[in-house]
């Protein structure tokens, strides 16, 4: 478990997936948890499983942004955990397939929205009383490396990410600002959507073996060990990392595993 007393974390797309179970994570590793979301149904029985806020805001609005970051100095007084999580592939396709407005879509979501998430955690985090401090993790993909011809949009996004981490975390560095920011790229994850597709299978024990397949390690992974992950680089026992990226995918990434 890591010790998270007295931190105040912020999580976007909080109410399925990875993004609950990082809510689950952090409020019980000790930190007030805001989170935001699509699923207003699913928020308020998250609310009442860990005493966290929830939030309606659209990630992509920026006029949202400013409302948050309100509530949140309002309420809370203070940031220290950013995690930029929400993310979308929905009307996604090839380059020959996808759509101008789907493309804007995902963009907005999944980069834009990851873009404006550590925009506002920087100006909160600054503000903390003691002086500026927090750690900002913004959920990539695996898809960063390994690109998918059928998923354009999401894999372009999920490399952009990738670098914004970088990018953010040199400006704050340079700045002599100790506000850190990290990347994390999961692999295939068991989560609902991936459960609900494999039952909707024509046969679901051939579904869950192609995506168990995907990794070297032979499974899936869980919500809950990224969620773990997560909980690290937001702790102070991560205080050096900062600008790094963490593959957490079973090794889908290192290489190839040869004949």
């Amino acid at each position: 478990m890591a010790d998270l007393s007295g931190k105040v974390a912020l999580v976007t797309g909080g109410t399925s997936g990875i993004g609950r179970a990082t809510v689950q994570r952090l409020s019980r590793d000790g930190a007030k948890v805001v989170f935001t979301g699509s699923r207003q149904d699913a928020a308020h029985s998250l609310c009442d499983a860990t005493g966290a806020r929830f939030v309606s805001a659209r990630v992509q609005d920026e006029a949202d942004w400013e409302m948050l970051g309100r509530v949140i100095s309002d309420e809370f007084g203070r940031l220290d955990i950013a995690f930029a999580n929400a993310g979308t592939e929905h009307g996604d396709g090839s380059v020959e397939d996808i759509l101008l407005e789907n493309w804007n879509s995902i963009i907005g979501i999944n980069q834009t929205g990851v873009m404006l998430t550590a925009k506002t955690a920087i100006k909160l985090m600054r503000e903390n009383p003691g002086g500026a401090t927090g750690s900002i993790i913004l959920n990539s993909s695996m898809s960063a490396h390994k690109v998918m011809g059928n998923y354009m949009a999401y894999s372009v996004t999920k490399a952009a990410v990738l670098a914004m981490a970088k990018s953010i975390a040199l400006h704050c560095a340079t700045e002599g600002t100790p506000i850190r920011c990290n990347a994390i790229l999961p692999g295939v994850v068991e989560t609902e959507m991936i459960r609900a597709i494999i039952g909707k299978s024509p046969s679901p024990e051939a579904a869950r073996a192609a995506y168990c397949s995907m990794s070297p390690m032979r499974r899936m992974g869980t919500v809950d060990e990224i969620a773990a992950l997560v909980a690290f680089l937001g702790s102070d026992d991560a205080a050096f990392i900062s600008g790094a990226e963490y593959a957490i995918d079973g090794a889908s990434t290192a290489g190839m595993t040869g004949v």
